[in-house]
């Protein structure tokens, strides 16, 4: 069965760094996202989420680093990140959470 992933499976959450408030200045937001999602998908879920117009999206897929856990090798997940960009007069308050 493929269903459509709805709008929280594809957010997972926003990303509070130095670099993503930065970004932020520029009108732009840090998500971290399903691995498997497109960017028509990421701006649809932004959209619906917080109603506002999404200019453009850009994503970046973080390879899982290899740790060890409990001695043994083990190799973290994947994670994708999708910075979003808003039309100019829209804005997120990503510190109130999804």
């Amino acid at each position: 069965m493929n269903a459509k992933p709805e709008h929280y499976d594809v957010i997972r959450r926003p990303v509070i760094t130095e670099k993503a408030t930065m970004v932020s200045d520029s009108n732009a937001f840090v998500f971290e996202v399903d691995i498997a999602s497109t960017k028509p998908m990421i701006k649809e879920a932004v959209e619906a989420l917080f109603g506002v117009k999404v200019k453009a999206v850009n994503t970046t897929i973080t390879k899982g680093k290899t740790k060890r856990f409990r001695g043994r090798p083990g190799e973290r997940k994947d994670t994708k990140k999708a910075y979003v960009t808003l039309v100019e007069g829209n804005s997120i308050d990503v510190s109130t959470g999804l």
